[in-house]
């Protein structure tokens, strides 16, 4: 697929696509122009069974409303303990209109009792993203980083689980104590990104 001039972000998460944008303007070339999401295009029901099938869903829609190629992802954080979830409901965990705080504390309440080193803290973040163009071209890319869930909350940067997930490629800080360029270089949307830009040939 040859590069876009200008790509639209599917994500109606406006702390994802400021993330997006930010790791997208040090990936791709200064010709593409990245264009929001439109505040018309209304927002596409995320049941496919796994990250990919979300991030195409919603990648398609936004090139059907726009006309423009469209870039979306799909994320989520699996933790060892609770089989792998929240998982692709990890938006909604809490509930359909759930926000990030009901979500975490969600979280931390069923890992509640685990003691801080146990394995079954363990967790990674996963992203899938999806570019496709109006005539049907795609190119996936995916990333995902490993670390563990904290028994508090700390920091108050980033979005979603950030403060309570300890990258392992860290220093011991969440993700959330981490300013956005440290948080960048190692995390799952950063890698996948990254990824996305060499399938595409682009300079990273």
């Amino acid at each position: 697929m040859d590069l876009p001039e200008r790509i639209v972000l599917a994500s109606a998460n406006p702390a994802k696509a400021r993330e997006l944008a930010a790791v997208l303007d040090s990936a791709l070339p200064s010709r593409v122009i990245l264009e929001p999401r439109p505040e018309w295009v209304p927002e596409v029901d995320e049941d496919a069974e796994d990250f990919e099938g979300n991030a195409r869903l919603k990648a398609v829609a936004l090139c059907e409303a726009t006309g423009l190629a469209s870039l979306s992802d799909d994320s989520g954080l699996e933790v060892d303990g609770l089989g792998g979830r929240p998982g692709v409901h990890s938006a909604r965990y809490a509930g359909p209109d759930a926000g990030d705080a009901e979500n975490v504390r969600k979280l931390l309440r069923e890992l509640s009792g685990v003691p801080a080193d146990d394995v079954r803290r363990a967790a990674r973040f996963r992203c899938v993203v999806v570019l496709r163009t109006p005539g049907g071209a795609e190119v996936v890319a995916s990333g995902s980083v490993e670390g563990h869930i904290a028994t508090a909350t700390r920091g108050q940067g980033g979005f979603g689980y950030d403060p309570v997930f300890v990258p392992t490629d860290g220093d011991g800080r969440t993700f959330g104590e981490m300013d956005a360029g440290e948080k960048h270089s190692i995390s799952h949307r950063g890698r996948a990104l990254a990824e996305l830009a060499a399938l595409l040939g682009a300079p990273t």
